[in-house]
């Protein structure tokens, strides 16, 4: 610390709430003339004695990566914590699986490969859960047709 100026130094600190590392004073002269507090408040007044803002920590790395994450990358195997069933709700896997199998029912009775009856039968058993993927209801389709 500067000569002769620790109490002032102790003093501005309690008075400003910081650390006394974080003080700083612009006129030696005038300070040195500070006895009591209030002469050092006035002082902090005045601009003579300030505090020094607290270094922070950059968002700027932080709002990268999110920029990042909403293009869908750093999610590979090393950042992912949860099981995959915890990373995705029940309720989107199942959505992704019905309207791919439902796909899939549309298509066929369209191209004429299914009949309505077995259409609809096919696609009630899918909204039951059936199958589990589009896969498994070909499969389903060519053992029951032998």
């Amino acid at each position: 610390m500067m000569g002769g100026l620790e109490a002032q130094k102790r003093m501005a600190a309690e008075l400003l709430k910081c650390g006394v590392s974080r003080v700083r004073i612009k006129s030696e002269k005038e300070v040195k003339e500070a006895i009591t507090r209030e002469d050092v408040r006035r002082l902090i007044r005045k601009g003579v004695i300030y505090k020094v803002q607290k270094k922070g920590t950059s968002r700027a790395f932080a709002r990268k990566k999110l920029e990042q994450k909403k293009k869908g990358r750093r999610k590979g195997q090393g950042s992912r914590k949860g099981a995959k069933k915890a990373r995705k709700r029940p309720k989107d896997v199942w959505m992704g699986r019905i309207r791919a199998l439902r796909k899939l029912l549309r298509e066929l009775k369209e191209k004429g490969k299914l009949e309505r009856e077995e259409y609809k039968k096919l696609y009630l058993m899918a909204k039951g859960g059936a199958f589990r993927t589009k896969r498994h209801l070909l499969l389903y389709l060519k053992k029951t047709r032998k």
